[in-house]
């Protein structure tokens, strides 16, 4: 999915610069929301548990256009939060990093990537549930492929305007090969939508207290938790 697997002095030194600031700008924003609120043993171990599916999510990668994986990201966001969520998705990279998966110099950047997945997965799920009144696989399918469709739009425009050190390739051949990039990471995210929506609906009837908190203001029930209700 969304993720730069370019070599270190692949960007620039003022582009790796750029994003790594902007990354930590972010995840010290995430810190200070943890630190104002009182986080529960619960949910940290649910955050560790999301880092560690998250790794073995990336470590597993499909061979083609130089590799595309599934990220999880989204459902990161829906089951961990948005601040432990965005410290989950930088121990990702660093890990990933860390054996081969891209080099050190695009973790910034690949942190904001995903950190933008984990952010808006949470809030359209959020949204959906609690206003829009979908069941939850509608709200997972939708919180996954609409955030990692904009991942995918916003690497090749990332890439686009930072371009790529000691590239053979025209400016006309780089377009169409992130655009090829692009349409490949959309189309696998509609399949980690599809992947993300069921473990959402399978999570919601065997641990619905997992959602609880995403879920907490909504004011009508949906028809698959009223389904589990009558059920259990």
């Amino acid at each position: 999915m969304a993720h730069i697997h370019l070599e270190d002095g692949a960007l620039s030194p003022i582009w790796v610069i750029f994003w790594w600031a902007v990354a930590a700008a972010l995840i010290g924003v995430a810190m200070w929301s943890l630190k104002r609120e009182r986080v529960s043993t619960r949910k940290m171990t649910v955050a560790a548990m999301c880092a560690s599916v998250g790794i073995a999510a990336f470590m597993v990668t499909i061979p083609v256009f130089g590799g595309l994986h599934l990220n999880l990201t989204p459902l990161i966001g829906i089951l961990a939060g948005p601040a432990l969520g965005s410290l989950a998705v930088l121990i990702i990279n660093l890990f990933s990093a860390a054996v081969g998966h891209g080099g050190w110099g695009v973790i910034g950047v690949n942190t904001v990537v995903n950190l933008s997945e984990v952010l808006i997965g949470y809030y359209i799920y959020r949204t959906f549930r609690t206003r829009v009144n979908l069941n939850r696989f509608a709200s997972g399918f939708s919180a996954a492929a609409l955030a990692l469709t904009i991942s995918a739009l916003m690497v090749v425009a990332i890439i686009a305007v930072a371009g790529i050190q000691d590239s053979h390739l025209d400016e006309e051949e780089t377009a169409h090969n992130l655009w090829l990039i692009a349409a490949m990471n959309i189309g696998v995210g509609l399949i980690e939508g599809g992947l993300t929506g069921y473990i959402v609906s399978f999570i919601g009837r065997i641990k619905p207290d997992l959602l609880e908190e995403i879920e907490r203001s909504r004011e009508k029930r949906p028809p698959d938790e009223d389904a589990h209700k009558k059920g259990g």
